[in-house]
């Protein structure tokens, strides 16, 4: 396991010396070109590069062992690299519409020979990019990666646009281009942002359906009830789980069985409580609960 993750920080590395000194040649092509799609390009690719650099120092950290004072371990800090990647591209993408619906006003003349050189390096050396960050699992380096491919759809569009407009000489083509781009970042940006915020949020899994996995347990021996269900996760992979379980302890495996029941939807993280038949479950959802088991249940 270790090998593999160093790999995957080491790819980071290499992504980040890739992408932002590209992104920096690609600023000063895009002034001598005049070409805004490739300035607003540029924009996006500093941001996505400072967001991996960011990435990879919250990767190493998110890679630290739990401890007394995160007792889950450190993944959080790698959806934070995520979180911030996320509004750099908001801020960027919106930016970018801007400057480009200015431009549609007011055209300007743009080196299209320049412009169709800068792109061809631009697929180039993203598609790079991309190859070396395609093996991320975390909800970091899949955004890293995301990024990456984005970068090469991002310069295919401008490469196709650059040729385009060499021989039709339609500038307006530039600005459009990148408001496209641009459109595109911003609507992955803001379902990411909406995933990450789940996450925070301590929102159940999209994959786990609390009434289903609640059916599934009931029907496990010796379970009288289940109840106090709560799931969550910290980086979207790992899903912790705990609840309580009335019991009548006829069945001395219960807990290996419930364990295996949730592994099955994929919690690997538990906390479980038993109860007895009559026992009075202080919280308060729980009178709920127990009302339909419990024999001696005071009615008010």
């Amino acid at each position: 396991m270790k090998n593999k993750n160093n790999k995957s920080e080491k790819n980071i590395l290499i992504a980040f010396i890739l992408n932002i000194s590209f992104a920096i040649f690609e600023l000063i092509g895009g002034f001598f070109t005049n070409s805004v799609a490739i300035i607003s390009d540029s924009i996006h690719d500093i941001g996505d590069a400072l967001s991996i650099g960011i990435s990879f120092f919250l990767e190493k950290k998110s890679k630290q062992k739990p401890d007394d004072k995160y007792t889950y371990g450190y993944v959080r800090y790698s959806v934070i690299g995520s979180l911030i990647t996320t509004i750099i591209l908001i801020i960027g993408s919106i930016f970018v519409i801007y400057n480009a619906l200015n431009r549609i006003l007011n055209p300007v003349e743009i080196n299209y020979n320049g412009m169709i050189i800068f792109a061809i390096f631009g697929v180039i050396i993203n598609f790079l990019a991309a190859y070396f960050t395609k093996e991320g699992h975390s909800l970091n380096q899949k955004s890293v990666n995301l990024h990456m491919l984005e970068d090469v759809l991002g310069w295919v569009i401008v490469l196709l646009g650059a040729i385009i407009m060499r021989f039709t000489d339609i500038s307006i083509i530039d600005p459009i281009l990148s408001i496209l781009v641009a459109t595109f970042i911003f609507k992955n940006a803001i379902s990411n942002f909406k995933l990450i915020l789940d996450l925070f949020l301590e929102k159940t899994p999209s994959n786990i359906e609390i009434a289903e996995l609640k059916k599934h347990i009931e029907n496990i021996k010796g379970v009288k009830d289940v109840h106090h269900i709560h799931i969550w996760s910290i980086d979207g992979y790992n899903n912790y789980g705990t609840m309580h379980i009335v019991t009548d302890k006829k069945n001395k495996n219960l807990k290996e069985e419930v364990k295996e029941e949730l592994k099955e939807h994929g919690i690997s993280h538990t906390t479980i409580e038993l109860e007895d038949i009559d026992e009075e479950c202080p919280d308060e959802e729980c009178e709920i609960d127990t009302a339909h088991i419990t024999k001696h249940h005071h009615h008010h």
